[in-house]
């Protein structure tokens, strides 16, 4: 530009266009070396910029990538911790089912088995130091330390019971020292949900191995509650009572729950051969050998006290088939660890690379602004006589026409890529739209009860915060009666069958403003805008009379006659109001369920409400 405002500037009479070039040259000249080198040096600041900003990117890949893997690391001690408490009531249950003898073999391996125990905890107490760079999540020591007093009280439980003869040991008393164990191993449950809980915060990445982890950690626990939970009758040689047949079948439940939840658990980071090597020993061993075993000595227990096996043999027996649930979780642990070991190293590599790419880049840069200053800048400033003698030429029409045509064809081929990023427009405009739809949906399901498609607790919640503080509401709290006893008789099934039929007799019953929704559990909560009085009772006694008089008709030709108690509360409406309100109806209905169930109980008049 400034070259040729140079030439439309020169007189067409000087004689010699390249002279009067020659004896201007010098100014130009100047200008561009200038201007070369104010580009020249704010291209290789802006590209430094860049080259940082990619290293401190891969930089902080990597960072987080270590502290993954320290976090992993750290936190697979927790849960070596645990199986460690888990495996001392091996030995422990073999002591109680022995003679004292200070020196036989069951008390030399128990006495080992605690000192792993322990110094599994000291491990947890005292961590190692943290590498320079890196931050750790230890457990608070109040943590560690309820879980040393709960296993000392256990431990000393067992001594004094192993101190005795056989004959002096009480089933009971055998089994309160066994449960004693189970609540050590349940004392570190809080420090491993810290741990869970401090890993997602930390990476959301870490949560899924985090609780697969403790889901096979409690799959070995919970094989070992179930020997654990017959082997104070075993030990007695006393038949089965029901309180541990329903424990080692609740065990066995749970086990068969997380067996079935683990199957999925090799797929995590892919083909892992070594897994699904552990998965199908601990299916054949354990769940086809080691439950068998439980099994047979429950049938036995039930029938008499003659079992086949001592409390030592169960346990010689027993333990070597939890033995693949242990490396199941040792197989998955090592294989998290290599996943975020190999994280790593890419990682490093990572930055290895963009440091490399950003040195070659800024020297390349350098070269490239050198040559251009030679091959480029240098030749273009020889060339500016031709420049002025061009600008004299008449076939520079021509040219710019030429020019001009470009520059309409440039501008065609920009409206086409225009129109193509405004098709990208458009559908991203539709999957924003189709997100949106997504999320209602979400939040609809947030908001609604699974079960019986009505309204859960933190919607009506929401429901009466939206509601003018100084307008009168209703609230009634609806509880039906001994529904733990359904559960108990006829199983959840029923239980769900039973919520269903009392949520739609009350939703045909509620009128359109009042709103209907399940409290939890058994509780159900009905709000009604327009608390005048005596209009809620009324209602909630055809709720009740309504429940009452029709029974839930169960498989076959069983019958089931459901009632339950209700709570009437009339009070203000608004976030501010709702305490009180709840209160008074929850008062309100405990005090039906006290005065006899099935039936309706109104709330006292409250302070600043309306009366009745």
């Amino acid at each position: 530009m400034a070259l040729r405002q140079r030439a439309r500037r020169l007189e067409p009479g000087n004689g010699s266009a390249m002279n009067a070039g020659s004896a201007a040259g010098s100014g130009p000249r100047r200008s561009l070396q200038r201007k070369l080198a104010v580009a020249t040096a704010v291209s290789g600041l802006c590209t430094a910029v860049l080259a940082a900003l990619v290293i401190a990117g891969s930089y902080g890949d990597f960072a987080a990538a270590r502290q993954n893997l320290y976090d992993i690391s750290a936190y697979r001690n927790v849960l070596d911790a645990a199986n460690t408490l888990s495996a001392e009531r091996g030995p422990a249950n073999s002591v109680l089912g022995e003679p004292p003898s200070p020196g036989s073999a069951a008390r030399e391996r128990l006495q080992a088995f605690r000192a792993r125990s322990d110094a599994a905890l000291a491990r947890l107490s005292a961590p190692p130091s943290v590498p320079v760079g890196l931050h750790s999540h230890h457990l608070p020591p109040l943590m560690v330390e309820r879980v040393r007093e709960r296993l000392a009280r256990a431990r000393a439980e067992i001594d004094e019971l192993a101190a005795r003869t056989p004959q002096q040991r009480d089933m009971d008393e055998i089994r309160h020292a066994i449960e004693s164990m189970f609540e050590a191993v349940d004392a570190l449950q809080p420090a491993i949900a810290w741990q869970v809980r401090e890993l997602s915060v930390c990476d959301d990445g870490l949560a899924a191995p985090a609780l697969t982890g403790k889901m096979l950690g409690d799959l070995r626990e919970y094989a070992g509650r179930m020997a654990s939970q017959i082997m104070a009758p075993v030990a007695a040689r006393q038949p089965m009572p029901v309180q541990s047949l329903v424990d080692a079948t609740r065990s066995r439940g749970r086990l068969l729950e997380l067996w079935h939840l683990a199957g999925p658990a090799y797929n995590l980071y892919g083909a892992t051969p070594a897994l699904e090597q552990a998965y199908a020993d601990a299916g054949h061993q354990f769940f086809g050998r080691g439950m068998a075993m439980v099994d047979s000595l429950v049938a036995q227990g039930r029938i008499s006290g003659n079992y086949s096996m001592t409390p030592t043999e169960l346990t010689n027996r027993y333990v070597p088939t939890l033995e693949p649930l242990e490396r199941l979780r040792s197989v998955f642990l090592d294989e998290v660890v290599a996943h975020f070991t190999s994280t790593r190293e890419r990682a490093l590599h990572r930055l290895a690379a963009a440091c490399g790419a950003s040195a070659l880049i800024l020297a390349i840069l350098g070269y490239m602004l050198v040559f251009a200053r030679r091959a480029v800048f240098l030749p273009l400033l020889r060339a500016r006589a031709e420049v002025i003698a061009l600008a004299e030429d008449r076939g520079l029409a021509n040219d710019d026409a030429t020019s001009a045509s470009a520059a309409r064809a440039g501008r065609t081929g920009q409206a086409a890529e225009m129109r193509r990023l405004f098709d990208a427009i458009e559908i991203l405009r539709r999957k924003l739209r189709e997100r949106a739809a997504l999320t209602a949906q979400l939040e609809q399901q947030a908001r609604t009860d699974s079960l019986t498609g009505l309204l859960n607790r933190r919607a009506l919640e929401l429901v009466s915060a939206r509601y003018g503080a100084h307008e009168s509401a209703s609230l009634v709290l609806i509880d039906v009666d001994r529904f733990k006893q359904i559960n108990d008789r006829h199983g959840h099934p029923a239980g769900d069958q039973v919520l269903r039929n009392i949520a739609t007799q009350m939703r045909a019953l509620v009128p359109a403003e009042g709103v209907l929704a399940r409290f939890g559990g058994e509780e159900f909560a009905l709000w009604l805008p327009h608390g005048r009085p005596g209009e809620a009772a009324a209602l909630a006694e055809t709720l009740r009379a309504a429940i009452a008089s029709r029974p839930v008709y169960l498989s076959g030709t069983t019958q089931l006659a459901v009632t339950a108690s209700f709570g009437v509360a009339v009070g203000h409406g608004g976030a501010g109001n709702w305490q009180r309100l709840f209160g008074a109806a929850d008062a309100a209905m405990y005090r039906a369920k006290a005065e006899g169930r099935n039936c309706v109980r109104e709330a006292q008049d409250l302070e600043g409400m309306p009366g009745r």
